[in-house]
């Protein structure tokens, strides 16, 4: 199984490092869903955080690009901002009591209110900006290559960096990130895969398939593809969904 989910992976692998000794598999892991929501399908998501029993979502495209408090259980969007004109948001996550937001060429984030959702500062990093999360001491931003930057919160300077891979093969399309006990999740850009990735050595402990909920979704078009992680850390509740998705789903992994 999992030979076949690398042949999938192609793409976004790269030709592997020489090593010593083979690099152990990454268990391959499915999903049973436990709950389905209508999610907005103008929605081209491309970040999500569960925060205070809703979620936050940022979505992108150039003159479409918007931060949103979404209810779940009906996918209303309970306030919405949009981002400076211009730009193509990006990832989202939360940081004490703010937001965070990237952009994807711009080289430019924002800090946002997490209650009002107003506009507080904003911050530059190099290369471009794809996915963002936090572990609970740094920002973690993924930017498309193999590599995820480790950040200070509060300056937004780099203090570390790791190469992803799968068996000694850097991914990527590293696209948005969401931390859940301990390890990194990372969508493929353009797979159904998300991957379980160890903040310390940047080696994907789990391959996690999602084929077929694009399907339960109801999603059409080349473009809207899973992208959306949040999980809701008390309740032990993950949540995906997809751009442009009419559907947001709760899951629950199995086989990890």
């Amino acid at each position: 199984m999992i030979g076949i989910l690398l042949a999938l992976l192609a793409g976004a692998l790269a030709q592997p490092a020489e090593a010593a000794q083979p690099p152990a598999q990454p268990k391959v892991c499915g999903y049973t869903v436990e709950r389905s929501f209508p999610h907005d399908a103008d929605a081209f998501t491309q970040g999500l955080i569960y925060r205070d029993g809703n979620l936050i979502e940022s979505t992108g495209l150039v003159g479409q690009s918007t931060i949103r408090r979404v209810r779940i259980a009906d996918g209303q969007v309970l306030q919405r901002i949009d981002i400076p004109a211009g730009l193509f948001g990006e990832g989202i996550t939360d940081w004490k009591n703010e937001l965070v937001s990237i952009t994807w060429q711009n080289g430019k984030g924002f800090r946002w209110d997490a209650t009002s959702l107003r506009r507080k500062g904003e911050f530059a990093y190099p290369g471009e900006g794809w996915g963002i999360t936090q572990d609970g001491r740094q920002l973690i931003l993924s930017d498309g290559t193999p590599a995820l930057r480790f950040l200070d919160p509060a300056t937004m300077r780099e203090t570390r960096r790791i190469s992803v891979t799968v068996q000694g093969r850097p991914v990527r399309n590293l696209n948005e990130l969401e931390y859940v006990d301990g390890a990194i999740l990372a969508n493929v850009w353009h797979s159904d895969y998300v991957l379980r990735i160890d903040p310390a050595t940047g080696a994907v402990q789990a391959v996690i398939d999602l084929s077929g909920l694009r399907e339960q979704a109801g999603a059409g078009g080349p473009e809207a593809v899973l992208n959306g992680i949040a999980y809701d850390k008390a309740g032990k509740r993950l949540f995906v969904t997809g751009k442009n998705w009419p559907k947001l789903f709760q899951i629950k992994l199995t086989g990890c």
